[in-house]
């Protein structure tokens, strides 16, 4: 029996996108990889799981599955039911696509990751922030060297890396910096279509992004030509206001009530 780690490797541009085939490749210099991806594109499907039908699974080889579902799904599944062993490590990506700032709550890529962080396993989701995306060397290369340093030291608990590599030659990207989330917002980001019989339709996600330029944003780090490395986190209680909104002093009768 291998005593390398069992890595899975998911995304959500579906299970023939070339940047899962290319991190799969470079992770296998490290681990035992398997594949469970969406077997079409799922982007922008953020955390959804399907509830509401059965989820049909193609296994393409031994090692390599296709989901009728979402990325959480497939990765719920590979855990679940598809691997031999629980894995080590879950990489998702490499997603054809930045996922910058506030796009991280929509992001199938970065869902895929919080889903193994909701299992208890260490995962980080990787990004090359172009489309279309062609060159995914170097995005290889990071994914596979966060993944050793994960693998050696671990990952708090509740917490996953968020990664967006720059599409650019190796010699032009400045090193890696560790950065806090963006805001990133979309102007004109819905566009008012009518089709053949005149019905007017809405069409989301063409905008274009408006993002936060601090200088310890990613946002503003990808585009100087940085690595950028954000860890997340499953907690999303908001700690600081928890005292403020003790103070409202709140009870069942004064709810009913006009402050």
């Amino acid at each position: 029996m291998s005593t390398r780690p069992v890595l899975l490797v998911t995304n959500d541009d579906g299970i023939h996108a070339p940047g899962l085939e290319a991190l799969a490749e470079g992770l296998s210099t490290i681990g035992d990889v398997w594949v469970v991806a969406p077997r079409e594109e799922r982007s922008a499907a953020s955390h959804a799981l399907s509830l509401r039908r059965p989820i049909r699974v193609e296994r393409l080889d031994e090692r390599r599955s296709s989901v009728d579902g979402t990325p959480a799904d497939s990765v719920l599944l590979a855990v679940s039911q598809l691997l031999p062993v629980r894995p080590s490590l879950v990489a998702a990506g490499i997603n054809h696509g930045p996922n910058l700032g506030d796009d991280v709550n929509y992001s199938g890529t970065v869902a895929a990751a919080m889903e193994a962080t909701i299992l208890g396993i260490p995962a980080l989701a990787v990004s090359l922030a172009n489309r279309p995306a062609e060159r995914f060397g170097v995005a290889v290369e990071v994914g596979v060297g966060l993944a050793r340093r994960i693998l050696a030291r671990g990952l708090p608990r509740g917490a996953m890396l968020n990664v967006n590599v720059p599409d650019l030659e190796r010699e032009r990207i400045l090193g890696v910096k560790v950065v806090r989330l963006a805001r990133r917002t979309y102007e004109d980001m819905i566009a008012e279509e009518a089709d053949a019989d005149g019905a007017v339709r809405y069409r989301i996600g063409n905008g274009r992004p408006l993002c936060e330029r601090a200088d310890d944003t990613d946002c503003a780090a990808i585009e100087e030509g940085w690595v950028t490395v954000t860890p997340l986190r499953l907690d999303m209680t908001h700690h600081a206001e928890l005292e403020t909104i003790r103070g409202w002093a709140l009870d069942l009768p004064e709810l009913g009530r006009v402050p």
